[in-house]
Formats: structure tokens, sequence, C-alpha cells
């Protein structure tokens, strides 16, 4: 299945290199000619984009930054997946929430930096453990209840944030909002797929005409020069918002490598444990030195799907391109430009997005809302995140987030207990249909 074990970066020709007939797939192994190899790898980072940029412009990280850190964990991710999972890494979605109740809280970047270090470490740590005990108490764990409930308040609790930004400039973000719609229904292929990241471009256009982009800092900024890096500093009382990002990541990244594993008809089953570990320091380093935190991209699913090439040395080759961009200032200071109108049409459909695709785990599993248990630990997570609940134990701040994971954890495992030792729950009770 994989490459040589001498040497992991030796990729077998596909054909000609040059030709794909209909139906016919590039193996992770495989490659086309370099120069057709590279321009996938430009589309995979075209792919990523629209995401990953949003993640530092959103938390108040540097763009560039972030996307050096990107690069260098995709190159991570590879390496220790020995070149037979292809992946790109982009941010996480997932530590928004916890950055943004960290920057409210007038604590600074560095601060949730440290958060974002540390969830990295318990991501390699559960990375470690999988891999030599296997994924079985994963979904013990975090049944689909549990997991889909503990996706879905990471999107839903950001409604507030979406609707400051929305109210900021709503002509800009209804005309973002509305772009990023038309697309993603007019135009098929790659085009279509990007429509967050066209959408972005043309409320930014609008921006730009009514006069809500400040460009002066573009001006000042360099043509080529290193990413602002930082080292985070020790707070220990924000980890409670932070740490329910990892079960996140978890499911993210377990179901990866599942739809690759389905992608390419290969048993990936194996790579589980290093996948989780390699994400887990790409974001550990990437909060180390002031990136934001990294994850497994469905994005990049979306190109291998249409392009049927799964060559991993496409993927060193977006690695390489996004490099590229991050070692330009002026790229990062343009992005920084993009106004809070343009980011409150995108982040509405986002943030609504990101929801969702804990309810979509829900109904892939076929959760049971007839049973009682089932209902109400969801029920009472979704006010609980989409209420914003909070409360400080002995100076720590638990945000809805953090609160909404530790209530579903226990409310479910502890009821189903006491249910199954009254028999009120069957002692074979399934989590699924």
């Amino acid at each position: 299945m994989s490459t040589p074990k001498g040497n992991i970066f030796q990729w077998k020709l596909h054909g000609d290199g040059k030709t794909l007939h209909p139906g016919e797939v590039v193996e992770p192994d495989e490659r086309l000619t370099w120069g057709r190899t590279a321009g996938i790898g430009a589309q995979h980072v075209v792919a990523m984009f629209g995401a990953t940029f949003l993640v530092p412009i959103l938390t108040g990280f540097d763009p560039s930054t972030t996307l050096f850190f990107t690069a260098l964990s995709t190159a991570l991710f590879l390496l220790i997946n020995r070149n037979v999972l292809p992946s790109y890494l982009g941010s996480s979605f997932g530590f928004i929430a916890p950055i943004a109740a960290v920057t409210t809280a007038h604590k600074g970047i560095a601060v949730a930096s440290f958060g974002i270090m540390v969830t990295g470490l318990l991501l390699a740590l559960i990375g470690v453990a999988v891999h030599y005990a296997g994924s079985k108490w994963i979904d013990i764990i975090m049944p689909p209840v549990v997991n889909g409930a503990i996706v879905a308040i990471i999107g839903f609790n950001l409604a507030p944030s979406v609707w400051n930004n929305f109210k900021a400039a709503p002509d800009t973000a209804l005309v973002t909002l509305v772009a990023v719609l038309l697309v993603a229904v007019l135009f098929r292929g790659l085009a279509g797929r990007l429509n967050i990241l066209l959408g972005v471009i043309i409320g930014y256009a609008y921006a730009c005409a009514r006069g809500q982009v400040d460009f002066s800092a573009i001006g000042k900024a360099s043509w080529l020069g290193l990413p602002q890096f930082h080292t985070p500093q020790v707070d220990f009382s924000i980890l409670p918002m932070f740490l329910p990002v990892v079960l996140v990541l978890v499911a993210e990244n377990v179901g990866h490598v599942k739809s690759v594993a389905q992608m390419t008809g290969r048993d990936y089953d194996n790579q589980m444990g290093t996948a989780l570990f390699a994400d887990g320091l790409g974001t550990a380093i990437a909060g180390f030195g002031g990136g934001s935190g990294t994850t497994t991209y469905g994005e990049n699913i979306g190109v291998m799907a249409a392009t049927k090439v799964y060559s991993t040395a496409a993927y060193w080759c977006a690695s390489g391109f996004a490099l590229l961009l991050s070692l330009c200032p002026k790229f990062g200071a343009i992005i920084n430009t993009i106004p809070a109108g343009v980011l409150g049409g995108v982040t509405t459909l986002l943030y609504g997005m990101i929801g969702m695709m804990g309810i979509r785990i829900w109904v892939e599993n076929k959760v049971n809302f007839d049973k009682p248990l089932n209902i109400m630990v969801a029920a009472i997570v979704m006010i609980i995140a989409i209420g914003q609940f909070e409360f400080a134990f002995n100076g720590i701040q638990f945000n809805g987030i953090a609160i909404g994971t530790i209530v579903i954890l226990v409310a479910y495992h502890g009821l189903k207990a006491i249910g199954k030792a009254t028999g009120t729950i069957a002692k074979d009770d399934p989590d699924i249909l």
C-alpha cells in the first residue's frame, strides 16, 4: 500500500504522467508529471485558503503566521504518516470560540496560544494511545449523539459574534452572504466549491466601493519577510475553554481518515493514531510559535473527489506554495484589511455550517431521538451553547462550549448507567439504530 520504507519520497509515475482516462485515479503513492502535480497542489491551496485565512482574521492572529504553520503542519503530517495518507492541515474553526473568550477577557493572544499548544499536546497523546490501544474506545466515550452535539455547539455558540460583525455594515454583510450562496449554485466544479473564497472577494470589492476598507497598512508592509512569531503565555485558568476542542479535533481527524479510506478503497485504520498524533504535534508547534491550531481539511477532500488525484506529492506542492505565501508580509496585510461587514456575511453561513456538521453526524449515524435520553441531553447542551451559559469557579472561567461538553459527557454516560441499573434502559441498548 505504501511507498518503499527506504525512500518515502519516491512516487511511481501514473501512466505517461500526462493523461487520465475516464474513471482512472492517481493513487497516493503515484504522481503525474511534476508540472501537473504542482497544478493540483495549487488547487489544494486555493481550496483550503478561504477557510484557513478566515480563522486568524476572526481571532486576531496573524494570517501569514497561521499560513506558515499550516504549511509546516501539513509537511509533518505527511512525514509522520509516511506519505500514505493524503491531507492538508488548515486552520481549525474549533478554536475560534475559546480564542474569542480569551480575548474578550482581555488576556491576550499569547494566552490563547498557550491554550492552543496544550490542546495540541493532548491530541498528540490521544494519538499515541489510539495507535497502541485502537480507536474503539473513542466510539465508547463519544457515541454519535455526544459527538454530534459537541461539534454542533462549537458553531452555534458563535452566533452572537456573527451578529456583532453583521450589524457593523449590514449592506456589505448581505452582499457577501448572497454572493457566497449564489456562487455555490451558479457554478459547477471547483468554482462552486470555492464559494466562500469567491463570496469574500465579491464582498470585499463592494466594501472597497463603499469606502469601508483601510489600505494604509498594505503600503507599509514589505514584499518579503518572516511571519510574526510569538511565544505562548502560561495561564492554566483558560484551559477549560480549550480542552473541549480536543474532542472536536478527534472527530474531524477520524472522519477524515474514514473519508479518505472510502475514496481510495484503502484500509487506513492503522493510520488513525498517527493522524491524530501528527495533527496534535502540528497544533502544538503552531501554538508555541503564534499560529492558530490545525485540523485535517474537508475542502481538500473535495478537490480529490473532483480530480481523482490522491497523490501525496500534490500535498507537498501545496505545502510549499502555502509556505511561500506566508513569507510575503504584504499578502498578510491585504488579508487583514477585510472589514467586519464581510466577515459578518460569510460567518453567518460558515458558523451555521459548523453547527450543522454536528447535526449531520446525528443524521448519518441514525441517532434515535425517540429515546428520551438522547433528546434530553442533546436539547440541554444546545441551549447551553446558543444561550452562551458561563460561570467561574476558583477563578477559572467556563464558557458555553466547555460547560456543554462537560454536561453531555457526564449526563449521557451517567444517566445511561442509572437507566441500565434501574431497568428503564435495556442492558444492550445501542447508541445507533
